[in-house]
């Protein structure tokens, strides 16, 4: 009865992280670029309760008793399906269809991967940069910072679908930039270290970054200018996986009481 108490009580703190990442998902339903969270549970250890028959010989069974000692949760997988795409009016604004990732540099030098491509053109020190909402900057495909020439209207930027930058000059001429924003992929994408908003990082799970534009037997992903990807969340599963983990957690709880109850019936045999 002690046992079931603790399995019991793992199952209703399990319980209570999914809620968490459920509360977490739906809180982040309009976050662009989110991807939706799923914890994964695990088994604890089992305890062996008998292993030999019960005859003279003492032979071993060929199945034995074990019980387990609860759950706990094992990871909190992140789930990079594609989202929606929504139409905004920004002419710095991409959205990726694909399994790329934007790259950007942080204020400490480090490259983070995002798919949120809320981008904006920030006055810099060699001209407008293309930069995230933080500040950080936008790379193109050789790991450079964006830059825009001083007489250029931001407004008259254009995106290809291969990422290639230009603008129309007053004659109404295209002119190539000769640079293209970065994608980049990994070989397992559950594997980045989630930071701060929707940025990641590189893990020796994840595997090291993939250069769409350089790397050999890539499916290359496509750019859309003027459309943002939205988070990828199905508020109906989640409002079902929230009753599933409730119900989960008011069946650990009932077998906390019924323990109790056993226990305190196995106490009053003495009365």
């Amino acid at each position: 009865m002690m046992r079931a108490l603790w399995s019991a009580a793992s199952g209703m703190r399990a319980q209570q992280t999914n809620v968490d990442s459920i509360s977490n998902n739906l809180a982040n339903v309009n976050t662009t670029g989110y991807k939706t969270e799923k914890p994964e549970f695990k088994s604890l250890l089992y305890q062996t309760l008998q292993t030999e028959t019960t005859t003279a010989n003492g032979a071993q069974k060929p199945i034995s008793a074990q019980v387990g000692l609860g759950t706990r949760v094992a990871s909190i997988t992140s789930h990079f399906g594609q989202g929606p795409m929504l139409d905004v009016e920004s002419f710095s604004a991409v959205a990726i269809e694909g399994n790329g990732l934007f790259g950007v540099s942080g204020v400490d030098d480090e490259v983070y991967y995002t798919r949120n491509g809320d981008f904006f053109w920030s006055q810099g020190i060699n001209g407008l940069t293309l930069s995230t909402s933080e500040g950080y900057q936008v790379l193109d495909t050789n790991g450079n910072e964006i830059i825009l020439p001083d007489e250029v209207d931001a407004s008259q930027v254009s995106i290809s679908s291969d990422g290639a930058i230009g603008y129309t000059n007053p004659e109404r001429e295209y002119v190539p930039l000769n640079q293209s924003i970065g994608l980049w992929q990994f070989n397992n994408d559950a594997g980045l270290q989630k930071i701060s908003g929707t940025y990641y990082t590189e893990t020796d799970a994840s595997g090291v970054p993939m250069n769409e534009a350089t790397t050999a037997g890539l499916v290359r992903s496509a750019i859309r200018q003027g459309y943002l990807e939205g988070s990828n969340v199905q508020v109906a599963d989640e409002m079902v996986n929230m009753i599933v983990a409730q119900r989960a957690y008011e069946l650990n709880s009932r077998a906390i009481t019924t323990s109790d109850t056993m226990l305190e019936q196995a106490n009053n045999l003495k009365r």
